[in-house]
């Protein structure tokens, strides 16, 4: 399994990457779709709405499970991947990119540094 370095991890299995000044990216580690299966829907029905860290931000649905997805960070949601509405398959393919499952307009992007890196998170999976 990979982590990429550049990206911050949950415990929770959700990463988060900063992708444009306070603008981030967040999806679900190839370790937590591996563990939900063939994923068959994502849910996120609070677009437009500030959110604290932890707080649910939606459900992604697999073949045999439902799991809520905590945000890493607290925010405004911008954005669901609309891609995900056609093919929610793209988070078992490609976790870390095509896959991604929202943009977060961050509060306070320091608030990342307190998150998992790459090898701290590779540890907490084993």
């Amino acid at each position: 399994m990979t982590f990429p370095a550049d990206l911050k991890y949950t415990k929770e299995h959700e990463w988060i990457k900063l992708a444009d000044g306070d603008t981030a990216l967040i999806g679900i580690t190839e370790f937590a779709q591996s563990e939900l299966g063939d994923i068959v829907y994502v849910d996120v029905n609070v677009i437009g709405k500030t959110l604290a860290e932890g707080e649910v931000f939606g459900t992604v649905e697999a073949v045999k499970t439902v799991s809520d997805l905590f945000l890493p960070v607290a925010g405004t949601i911008l954005e669901l991947n609309a891609a995900l509405g056609k093919q929610p398959e793209l988070v078992n393919n490609d976790p870390y990119g095509d896959g991604w499952m929202i943009k977060l307009k961050v509060s306070n992007p320091d608030d990342l540094d307190a998150l998992l890196d790459a090898a701290a998170y590779s540890n907490l999976v084993g």
